[in-house]
């Protein structure tokens, strides 16, 4: 059942006397499981909606919903379905006990992964929940494949149920379910000819699989005893390797790459970040795929950017993009008349092992900037000059504006006095506003 946590002003649901608080048992006799459920049943024009109040009473609901108008139910959201698998590579365990709260939470729901693209292992769907994938049209889905041999996927996930992913697959190309699959590369596990078996298996699919990304595995110093270790140079050139022959094929075959090296194998190899075409404008920047070309292209068609006029500009960063960053500053310093700093933040929270700027924390982004525990007002302290603008990573704040070691944005703010914020995925979003 779904519970009602809002009511639309004027809508079909207020007409009904719907309350906050209800639950939505059927809708036309189907049970209603979840969100997705919901809006799927709400589809039909004429509606028998079965309710319970929050006192219990069971309500019959009839009437008939005008097309392309909203019902007005807005329900609380679903309970999240956990993961069941006990991942060789899991950057969970890689959390500190500090860290924020969501990120202690294993979600492994195909609900979250069609509503939002996070990536989902289908090791908790069984038969029934495939077929309900495909009656309803759930698509594309986001899957994490890591391997397609069975024992290989099995050892990887530490799950008996992981080796029936091709077969799932086959499923859902079946019955028209799209998927974007990736595999988190990790050297002796599933590199190698295992790779090579993934790509071909998943090739084979057919044109369902929209995208194939690769990624290397990350380990935090929480979770470096891990029976994996991080990709060498050698090893991830090997895969980028790999991805190009595929690569080859998919463009003759199918007119497009159809599988994608992620920019941190670029980097850990050494190597030239492709053009923008390589990407072929699929949206895989939330999985590290084409969001260094994104930013280096943004930077070469900006204009007109604002002066500041004797001004500081700090750009936080981490390791791996503070050289791209680096690059960026002198033709900075001399657009905005201003002095360019890079500030690369070494991660304390996480370990030197973790490189991206997504993932430093608050209290390692003030020390780099003297602002932190120990350095008293940072006011007084001369941190800060007149007109000083810092820009942060747009990904090391969530929604709710919290750094990743759970640190509110208000109180980094307070702690640089008075430095301007500044945060954005581009350069150019960042400094728009002068």
């Amino acid at each position: 059942m779904v519970r009602v946590a809002e009511i639309e002003v004027g809508s079909p649901a207020e007409g009904l006397g719907l309350e906050i608080g209800s639950r939505i048992v059927r809708i036309n006799g189907e049970r209603v499981r979840d969100n997705i459920d919901l809006t799927y049943l709400l589809a039909d024009s004429e509606l028998a909606i079965e309710s319970e109040s929050p006192g219990g009473l069971l309500s019959l609901h009839e009437v008939v919903r005008e097309a392309g108008r909203s019902f007005g139910i807005v329900p609380q959201p679903d309970t999240v379905r956990e993961c069941a698998n006990e991942c060789v590579f899991c950057f969970i365990d890689g959390n500190p006990t500090d860290a924020r709260g969501s990120l202690s939470l294993r979600d492994d729901d195909f609900r979250l992964s069609f509503t939002y693209g996070s990536y989902v292992t289908l090791t908790n769907v069984g038969p029934k929940g495939l077929s309900r994938l495909v009656e309803q049209g759930i698509s594309p889905l986001y899957v994490s494949v890591h391997a397609t041999e069975p024992k290989v996927r099995e050892r990887l996930l530490v799950n008996r149920r992981a080796g029936l992913i091709m077969n799932q697959l086959r499923e859902l190309a079946d019955g028209g379910v799209d998927v974007h699959a990736q595999v988190v590369l990790c050297p002796g596990w599933n590199d190698g000819r295992h790779l090579e078996r993934t790509v071909e298996d998943l090739w084979g699919l057919g044109e369902s699989v929209l995208s194939l990304s690769v990624v290397p595995v990350g380990l935090t110093r929480y979770n470096l005893n891990r029976p994996v270790r991080l990709l060498t140079p050698a090893e991830a050139g090997a895969a980028i390797d790999r991805v190009s022959v595929a690569r080859e094929s998919a463009i003759r075959e199918r007119g497009f790459g159809w599988c994608y090296a992620a920019d941190e194998l670029f980097l850990i190899a050494g190597r030239g970040v492709p053009e923008a075409a390589y990407y072929d404008d699929w949206p895989l920047e939330e999985n590290g795929v084409g969001a260094l070309r994104l930013f280096l292209d943004d930077f070469d068609r900006m204009r007109a950017l604002p002066q500041l006029g004797g001004g500081r500009l700090r750009l936080v960063t981490g390791k791996s993009m503070a050289p791209f960053l680096r690059g960026c500053a002198p033709v900075l310093a001399r657009s905005t008349s201003a002095e360019v700093e890079v500030v690369e933040v070494a991660n304390r929270y996480f370990g030197e092992t973790v490189t991206i700027a997504g993932l430093l924390g608050g209290r390692d982004i003030l020390e780099a900037l003297g602002a932190g525990e120990g350095c008293g007002d940072v006011t007084r302290t001369g941190a800060v000059r007149d007109r000083e603008i810092v820009v942060l990573p747009a990904d090391s704040l969530n929604a709710a504006d919290r750094f990743i070691d759970d640190l509110p944005l208000e109180e980094f703010i307070a702690r640089l006095g008075a430095a301007e914020v500044r945060r954005g995925r581009l350069l150019s979003s960042a400094l728009a506003a002068n």
